[in-house]
């Protein structure tokens, strides 16, 4: 018999799994910027809660994130998860769709989340939401909603159809 002791130091990492839409499968990212050491994949890597890796735009001010999926979408829920862990801001977020391949967009909802670091740093919202035939998601955050310097972030975008909201 083979065996090996595993301590916690020594115990395999394991992938995160997909929630929701595989986003990475289905859609083409759009995004109006990047920092090289947190690119826009990290928002749907399946890694979340404190910590966790993340996009961040690579320049202050509004940002817009625009999932184009290659086949249209029923979207249920959509979660997001966002953690501030050093700039006191309060952050605003607009959701909308689109179902004729980003002509137009409807709003679905806007929210604005404080973050006052070191005590309020992670924001999780999920939102009930029926959509069907979606062929483009868009997010634009508005990364302080006094104009101050400071980047948008977002740790998690997981959204979900039908067959898969929990």
């Amino acid at each position: 018999m083979n065996k090996r002791i595993l301590g916690p130091e020594t115990e395999p990492a394991r992938e995160p799994r997909v929630e929701g839409i595989d986003i990475p499968a289905l859609a083409t990212a759009l995004v109006t910027s990047e920092a090289p050491d947190h690119p826009t994949e990290n928002a749907f890597d399946g890694r979340r809660g404190p910590g966790a890796t993340r996009w961040v735009a690579a320049s202050d001010g509004p940002q817009t994130l625009i999932l184009e999926f290659g086949t249209p979408q029923t979207v249920r829920s959509v979660e997001l998860e966002v953690e501030e862990r050093d700039v006191e801001r309060t952050q605003e977020l607009h959701l909308s769709v689109s179902v004729d391949g980003g002509a137009s967009w409807r709003d679905l909802l806007r929210q604005e989340y404080h973050f006052s670091p070191p005590g309020t740093t992670l924001e999780r919202e999920r939102w009930s939401v029926a959509e069907d035939g979606v062929t483009h998601f868009r997010l634009r955050i508005v990364p302080d909603r006094s104009g101050a310097s400071c980047r948008a972030s977002l740790t998690a975008l997981i959204l979900r159809g039908a067959d898969d909201v929990a």
